[in-house]
């Protein structure tokens, strides 16, 4: 049983790490190999992830710059131009501010625009943009990347990908959207394509045992079923 276990953990621990997994397609057949990624790995893509408790706002705009203008920054970048017009003690202690993310955006030749907009707008936001959220009380910058179907799906500096329902984000929302604007956007950016939450409840219905029939049309013969 002792074995069993350790085998199973060196598989999932192989699967977290590897870039490849090798799979049989059939019987007898060749490895096929798929891609593949662990669920941290998952939860972060396209995202640019906050290293510091201050700087939810420069990994914000720094996911923004480089999803939907291909710019090559980080938040460290971000970080160190937005520092230069800014109260670095002041930024320590209650973080970037959305002035702070203005100025540096005009300081790179781009613009960038705050809007004060209605709930039900939301569905009419066709570009990724920063948001505020009150979350118990924390002040938070993230990333909204659409709404559809009454669900807002938010690209989050510390959690990675997540998905509300309009009305509880609307709880913790600002009410206010903070758009850059420049040359080069990607309209098809992958920000605007988040991934599906991971859920066995999204493939429950649709799971049915493949038939014999079915087993046929790969190759197999009567036989092989008896």
């Amino acid at each position: 049983m002792l074995r069993i276990a350790l085998a199973v953990l060196l598989c999932l621990t192989g699967v977290a790490q590897a870039a490849q997994m090798a799979v049989a397609a059939l019987p007898g057949a060749n490895l096929i190999y798929k891609p593949v990624q662990s669920i941290r790995e998952r939860r972060f893509s396209d995202l640019v992830e906050q290293k510091t408790d201050f700087s939810c706002g420069a990994a914000a705009l720094a996911t923004i710059l480089r999803q939907a203008y291909w710019l090559d920054v980080d938040e460290d970048h971000v970080i160190k131009g937005m520092l230069v017009n800014a109260n670095e003690e002041l930024v320590r202690t209650q973080g970037f501010s959305m002035l702070d993310m203005k100025r540096y955006i005009e300081s790179i030749g781009m613009r960038a625009r705050g809007y004060r907009i209605p709930a039900q707008n939301l569905q009419n936001i066709n570009v990724p943009v920063v948001v505020l959220l009150d979350i118990r009380g924390y002040k938070h910058f993230v990333v909204l990347q659409r709404t559809q179907d009454n669900w807002v799906y938010i690209g989050d500096p510390v959690l990675g990908h997540k998905r509300y329902s309009q009305d509880d984000f609307v709880k913790g929302w600002n009410g206010i959207v903070f758009a850059v604007i420049g040359p080069g956007y990607d309209k098809t950016n992958a920000l605007r394509d988040p991934p599906v939450p991971l859920s066995a409840k999204n493939t429950l219905n649709g799971f049915s045992p493949v038939k014999d029939a079915e087993l046929l049309d790969f190759g197999f013969i009567q036989s092989d079923f008896f």
